[in-house]
């Protein structure tokens, strides 16, 4: 093992041995490199004055290099904050500026210790960290039987990984807490489990409540108390899009600090919060009580980052700090937010207003871009094939019975119509 990795496994031991614990065999192995290319390169960046020949790009008339019919459309910005590598932990302005930005909109965050975020390219980026670093083949993932399908992918096909799902929503219509805490427990014998909290839920769109969350963070102590690690993911791709009285701050904030034997992980970004879905600007942000941890995880994770993508693109960083930055940010996303808001009240209207009794129910929803459809007497694949060809209708059908609708890109006014053309495509297939 490389002697950097072992330094940095050392620390971990030494901050929290249940963190290092819970580290894949890939994990333990991963370092950033503190010689070579980039440290040499940083070195010359603050001392070779007179000529800096070390890193790997061109440069003319003391800019980088760059063409004319780039920067005409970019000539707002500086080409230094273009077309230069940005370092492999992000650009440090942006770190800086999206902490304070999880601070302001998450106060439980007030007072607890977390490291700098880790700029990822998005958030299946930042997913991919997490099971790179913590999954091992066997491990368990634990996910509601509601899910982004693409976890499959990254924790089961490419680590490994055993995908333990639990039901969604108790017989209540609310978050399945106790289904969470008997998934976990069933982890006893393993000693280890990653749980992925994803809200606003992709697909369902729906957040817990106050007290749906002092249930899962209970769910989750009751499991660390059992002896269990727990790599504790809070998936906020959505986050901000709340529209009822569910929580409007992630959990991370209240795991951070809870439990020794509980190592929460952050992974957000601009590409939904911001409407910038192809900047691919994400973070990756870890809570510990140890600056030892902290420190170790992050040159962890840049290990990933250098040995995968090197960096993230540094003009979409450059834009997402501008923005940040400016005054009317956030007066901007607020009418997007109220567009949003206004989306999801109108299908939650039309939804209870009677008209489409006999077709489907609709599981709960409160928040994100998305609602889920439970189709009666007609099959979700089914449903989706005759919406497509018979009037041009585009959905996603998930098992048997579900058909996801995203209203964040169906105009307001069009909702009606989309929900009647469903109601249509269901009545057809079910007298055909």
């Amino acid at each position: 093992m490389n002697s950097l990795a072992q330094q940095l496994n050392t620390a971990l031991e030494k901050g929290n041995a249940h963190v290092y614990a819970m580290l894949s065999g890939l994990g333990r192995q991963l370092y950033f490199p503190k010689e070579g290319i980039l440290s040499q390169s940083a070195e010359a960046k603050t001392k070779a004055k007179k000529f800096n020949a070390t890193i790997g790009i061109a440069t003319e008339n003391g800019v980088p290099m760059h063409l004319k019919a780039i920067q005409d459309t970019l000539s707002a910005y500086d080409p230094k904050d273009l077309y230069e590598y940005a370092p492999p932990a992000g650009k440090p302005e942006l770190r800086t500026a999206w902490r304070e930005k999880m601070i302001h909109e998450n106060p439980s965050l007030n007072g607890k210790s977390f490291g700098n975020p880790v700029t990822t390219n998005a958030l299946t980026h930042g997913l991919s960290i997490v099971a790179d670093l913590f999954a091992d083949n066997g491990d368990a993932v634990i996910i509601p039987d509601k899910n982004w399908e693409n976890y499959e992918m990254t924790f089961g096909i490419r680590r490994g990984a055993q995908i333990v799902e639990y039901p969604l929503y108790n017989s209540d219509n609310r978050f399945n807490a106790a289904g969470l805490r008997e998934a976990l427990l069933a982890q006893r014998d393993k000693g280890k489990a990653i749980v992925i909290l994803n809200f606003p839920n992709n697909p369902t769109g729906y957040t817990p409540g106050r007290e749906e969350c002092e249930e899962i963070i209970a769910a989750l102590e009751a499991a660390a108390n059992e002896g269990i690690l727990v790599v504790a993911v809070t998936d906020d791709a959505y986050f901000g899009l709340f529209f009822e009285d569910s929580v409007h701050e992630s959990l991370f904030g209240r795991l951070a600090g809870l439990h020794e034997r509980i190592l929460p992980v952050k992974v957000d970004g601009a590409t939904k919060e911001e409407y910038v879905w192809g900047f691919r600007v994400g973070f990756i942000t870890y809570a510990s009580e140890s600056p030892e941890v902290l420190a170790a995880l992050e040159q962890k994770t840049l290990g990933i980052i250098r040995s995968t993508i090197s960096s993230g693109p540094h003009p979409s960083q450059t834009f997402i700090l501008k923005a940040l930055k400016d005054p009317e940010f956030e007066t901007q996303k607020a009418e997007k937010y109220a567009i949003m808001k206004s989306r999801a009240n109108r299908v939650k209207s039309l939804l209870e207003s009677g008209r489409y009794q006999g077709a489907w129910t609709y599981y709960p929803f409160n928040s994100g871009y998305f609602m889920c459809l439970r189709l009666e007497g007609a099959g979700a694949e089914a449903v989706r094939q005759r919406l497509l060809e018979a009037y041009g209708v585009g959905t996603i059908a998930l098992g048997e019975t579900d058909l996801r609708v995203a209203f964040s890109c169906t105009e307001e006014a069009n909702l009606e119509e989309l929900f009647d053309c469903v109601y249509q495509a269901v009545n057809d297939i079910k007298n055909a």
